[in-house]
């Protein structure tokens, strides 16, 4: 945002990613990444939806809940992991009354759900951080997690477009 000047009045500073503070090195962990796809799977906008649940989690949110669901935009097609939560009859009737095509990944392959896994993990990454710096319960991670996807729908830039996600979408 600041590199591109798109906020007015927001400071332009280098990013040294060595110089991470303590609470972005304790809330970000993580494995070998897979090797990106070249072509997009997606034909237009709202075409593909990415769907995956982000959870249990240790410790129960605000609600009790210890599961969070996590969608990425667009929807003619949903793609899922091979999870008994999205293979059911109730799912499979409704997608057919709205003519949605559902595909699923093999079992224990996260990599053909990679789109929704890595964003899982980015914002998952992004609430943890928040919560150890503000130094709150962290019965508050699926707020935390809601609170970072709304801000990095409306901040993160995408490098194709020049545009962030809500703009891609809401224009």
């Amino acid at each position: 945002l600041a590199r591109n000047d798109l906020v007015a009045g927001l400071p332009k500073f280098k990013y040294h990613k060595e110089h991470l503070c303590p609470s972005c090195e304790q809330g970000k962990s993580k494995r070998a990444s897979h090797p990106p796809k070249l072509v997009p799977n997606s034909r237009q906008r709202l075409h593909l939806l990415h769907m995956d649940l982000c959870g249990p989690m240790r410790i129960a949110n605000i609600n009790g809940k210890r599961i969070t669901i996590l969608l990425q935009s667009p929807v003619i097609i949903i793609r899922t992991d091979n999870g008994t939560e999205f293979k059911n009859q109730v799912l499979k009737v409704y997608f057919d009354s709205v003519g949605i095509s559902h595909q699923m990944s093999s079992v224990r392959t996260p990599q053909q759900n990679r789109v929704v896994e890595r964003r899982n993990r980015t914002l998952v990454e992004a609430a943890r951080t928040m919560l150890i710096f503000s130094r709150v319960p962290l019965f508050l991670l699926a707020e935390a997690i809601a609170t970072a996807c709304f801000t990095q729908n409306r901040s993160i830039i995408h490098r194709r477009f020049n545009k962030t996600p809500y703009e891609l979408i809401n224009g």
